[in-house]
């Protein structure tokens, strides 16, 4: 059965936020069980929306029409919240279905601060570009902010703008995309520019094809 993650798409989305994870939750090369997962991306309406780096994107499915029965998980990259504060609202609120229906959502960078102004950051650990930018929210929750790159409580995965490697690590790990060996050589190629990640995932990829043959 296929396995959706939902990308949500705004006017100004910081499109390199989610790449990452998004490109390697559809590339299933080194996938636990390939051909399973796929992205799709939701939109505040069907209309195209352009990203924070001039990509139009026409959204696959519109934000009213998604449930959380149908995704395996909503990821919410940053945005221009001061072009359109209230443009993350509609977004804010579909993450906190998302969340009382235990299915996880994955923000970063402004996505963080949308989520701390609805409220879903006050009771539980959490991070994001700084302590100081998500106390403008006005939310309650300071006392359980993590100065770590990306922060995974349960369903709910926070992490800083600058850190996309460690969100899509994250990401991968919560959906459970890779076995444990295969996502700590991901991230030692991806993260840490390590050539032994590179090379653990190439004897992997070698043995998966010599086991089909």
């Amino acid at each position: 059965m296929m396995k959706t993650v939902h990308l949500a798409v705004y006017d100004t989305f910081s499109d390199w936020e989610p790449g990452h994870a998004t490109a390697h939750i559809n590339r299933p090369l080194w996938h636990r069980e390939p051909g399973t997962w796929q992205v799709k991306t939701v939109g505040p309406t069907a209309e195209p929306v352009t990203s924070m780096g001039g990509m139009r994107v026409t959204p696959d499915v519109v934000l009213a029409d998604l449930k959380p029965a149908d995704s395996a998980m909503l990821i919410l990259p940053g945005l221009a919240l001061e072009a359109d504060p209230a443009a993350f609202g509609p977004f804010g609120a579909k993450a906190r279905e998302f969340l009382a229906a235990g299915v996880p959502v994955a923000a970063i960078c402004g996505a963080t601060f949308g989520l701390a102004a609805e409220g879903l950051l006050n009771d539980r650990p959490h991070t994001s570009n700084a302590a100081e930018y998500l106390a403008y929210s006005g939310y309650s929750g300071g006392e359980h902010f993590v100065y770590e790159p990306a922060v995974t409580d349960g369903d709910l995965i926070t992490a800083t703008g600058t850190r996309p490697v460690e969100f899509a690590r994250a990401i991968l790990g919560r959906l459970d995309i890779f076995e444990p060996h295969i996502l700590e050589a991901w991230y030692q190629l991806y993260g840490n520019n390590d050539p032994a990640g590179f090379f653990a995932l190439a004897e992997y990829e070698a043995g998966r094809t010599a086991a089909t043959v």
